[in-house]
């Protein structure tokens, strides 16, 4: 998939660099400047949707290539999954972490294509090293970002206590759905016990009885209702629950 220009093929070292520093300013605009039409785009209710950058320094967002292998590769999947299961802020971070990982992935596509050697796949790194980061544009810097996520932690562990109430009605209003009544009765503690050492499959913190957690019904991984957007009571209407990575699978050779 190639839009926002016209398509081409950088053969030089000057080339595939110039070609990252479109892609890569096309997408600290959408992260940027256009954050709210891109937010806006980005639905979740939508199919697994990517967010391109072009050399023309253009963005767009849409659905993956659909042929197999993808001419260049492909951004990360499904981005829009995760836009109201987190801050704004952190969300548009992971983007961006993820649009590093792919500008990369793009440029050394090129170098190994072309035949690029051991010298100039290093002055093409130097160049792209000189540059700062797509996390880093948009967290303003690595040291404002870890600064910030000291205090998201500090600020997680005093609200946990906070709604420690809250999130148990949750989890029992779920588990009452899901669960037959002789087996409600000390449901908290079970869950505990079985679920100690469990990881939520998209964020992979540790399980937490006073958390609303769902299990993919396709792959058999448990993860924070918060992070793939369910909700306890959207849980309840939900026969066969399916998490982003199985939903979005597609016949692949």
């Amino acid at each position: 998939m190639e839009g926002g220009g016209a398509q081409y093929n950088p053969r030089t070292v000057e080339e595939v660099f110039r070609d990252f520093k479109g892609r890569r300013a096309g997408t600290i605009k959408a992260l940027t400047t256009d954050v709210e039409e891109f937010y806006q785009q980005c639905d979740p209710e939508k199919e697994n949707l990517c967010l391109y950058g072009f050399p023309s320094e253009q963005w767009e967002v849409n659905l993956p290539a659909e042929e197999v292998p993808p001419e260049l590769p492909e951004p990360a999947l499904g981005i829009n999954f995760a836009r109201d299961g987190m801050q704004e802020k952190d969300w548009l971070s992971l983007v961006a972490v993820h649009s590093d990982a792919w500008l990369l992935s793009v440029a050394f596509y090129f170098g190994a294509r072309f035949g690029f050697d051991k010298a100039d796949r290093k002055r093409l790194f130097n160049m792209i090293n000189d540059l700062p980061t797509i996390f880093e544009v948009v967290t303003g810097g690595v040291a404002k970002k870890q600064t910030k996520e000291k205090s998201l932690v500090s600020n997680h562990s005093s609200n946990k206590s906070k709604s420690n109430s809250k999130a148990r009605e949750s989890q029992a209003k779920h588990s009452k759905a899901s669960q037959p009544k002789d087996e409600e009765q000390g449901l908290d503690e079970e869950d505990e016990d079985e679920h100690g050492e469990t990881l939520c499959g998209a964020c992979g913190e540790n399980y937490a009885s006073d958390e609303f957690w769902i299990c993919c019904d396709a792959c058999e991984k448990w993860f924070h209702g918060k992070c793939v957007k369910i909700t306890p009571a959207r849980a309840e209407h939900i026969k066969q629950y399916k998490c982003p990575s199985c939903s979005n699978k597609r016949a692949r050779p």
